[in-house]
């Protein structure tokens, strides 16, 4: 059996659940039944309001995607064909493709075992004369080593754009992540600890990247005044993207982002519950949590000791109908890439190891201890099934 013989109400266990509850039904039905501003009303600003509060920066600008997110930002620090930007190949496919989409070269930097996210010293290796940013990725929901990375960066002077779309809530010593680099996007697609669905957004210091993003995500329009209730004609300073998050989506995101660290909570509960059985089994290596973090579990991944194990394994999970994944397999072995980029199998040796003993189980708030139990009484079952 695999994946696609499942239909979604066919998982006993599926990969993640969204936590809702009255509040979101409330604003969302408000919204609604005002009958207008659905697309670009009060709702936007003050859930940027709230991101940028949350993290701890000057600015928030919302999108219709984290995709989107990075397009933009990648436009605003103004990215071009020539240029080489230092990315993971550790990470979902749109981190690398944003670099393509402005014309510029992905550089594929290798990870380190602690937090999956690029290694500092791999990075300081691939450095040129060319290199005009790094773009680290915050796995599943735990930092990367961001302090050190921008130290890389800072002695470089180039910029350190975050791709945190796993990210938002969880900490680094004590700092939010997306506060420690000059620009970062979060994701609110429907997986993630904060969602509304589809959406992304971009927080920074910078007025002048701000400014930018602001008209690149909507047709390069100058918005002193709402488009819908502006009479005259706009001002258009250049091009631009429709890129705008919608008022309903926002409204969703001021909802969820206020009881964010109540579904982290959660969330941390249900990975311990997990962990606290799963660790019993030797095969298994559950995620580390470091006094330095405070991971948030967007994702609970464990590592198994070889590729043969965690692909029966996943066979395994899926006859019982739970839904499991492999988070990530690399970018740079994707036909794409090597086609493209002459990227090669053993260019980035760890990356390509973790990818093989990698598997992301569900994990979700709302994650009642019947399923967490016949989840992990299916894992044993499997294993007593090897002695």
């Amino acid at each position: 059996m695999n994946g696609k013989e499942n239909k979604v109400n066919e998982w006993k266990i599926p990969l993640y659940k969204i936590f809702t509850d009255d509040e979101d039904v409330n604003l969302i039905t408000k919204v609604i039944k005002r009958g207008t501003e659905w697309a670009i009303g009060p709702e936007i600003e003050e859930f940027e309001n709230s991101i940028k509060n949350y993290v701890g920066v000057d600015y928030c600008l919302t999108l219709n995607s984290g995709t989107s997110a990075l397009h933009a930002t990648f436009l605003a620090y103004d990215f071009k064909k020539n240029d080489q930007i230092i990315v993971p190949s550790f990470s979902f496919i749109s981190t690398a493709n944003a670099v393509r989409f402005v014309g510029a070269t992905p550089i594929f930097a290798d990870i380190e075992e602690k937090t999956l996210g690029l290694d500092p010293k791999e990075v300081q290796n691939k450095i040129t004369n060319t290199t005009k940013s790094i773009v680290p990725m915050d796995y599943g929901g735990q930092s990367c080593d961001i302090i050190k990375l921008k130290q890389v960066a800072e002695n470089y002077k180039i910029p350190l754009i975050e791709d945190a779309a796993e990210g938002l809530g969880s900490t680094i010593k004590g700092k939010k992540v997306g506060s420690q680099s000059d620009s970062a996007i979060f994701s609110f697609c429907g997986n993630k600890v904060l969602t509304t669905g589809e959406g992304g957004a971009i927080v920074t210091n910078s007025k002048e990247i701000f400014e930018k993003v602001k008209l690149i995500r909507s047709h390069g329009r100058v918005d002193n005044i709402s488009y819908f209730n502006n009479p005259s004609d706009a001002t258009y300073l250049q091009l631009g993207y429709n890129w705008r998050m919608s008022s309903i989506t926002a409204a969703l995101g001021i909802t969820q982002i206020a009881k964010l660290d109540k579904i982290i909570k959660m969330r941390q509960l249900n990975a311990n519950y997990i962990s606290q059985r799963l660790k019993k089994i030797n095969s298994i290596k559950t995620p580390k949590i470091s006094e330095e973090f405070n991971h948030i579990f967007q994702m609970y991944t464990i590592r198994l000791p070889s590729q043969k194990i965690r692909d029966e394994l996943h066979t395994h999970l899926l006859g019982k109908k739970i839904f499991s994944k492999v988070y990530f397999n690399p970018i740079h072995l994707t036909a794409s890439f090597k086609e493209n980029f002459e990227t090669r199998e053993g260019m980035l040796p760890i990356t390509e190891k973790i990818s093989k003993i990698i598997l992301t189980l569900p994990l979700y708030p709302n994650m009642t201890n019947e399923e967490k139990d016949y989840l992990i009484e299916s894992i044993i079952e499997f294993f007593e099934k090897q002695i």
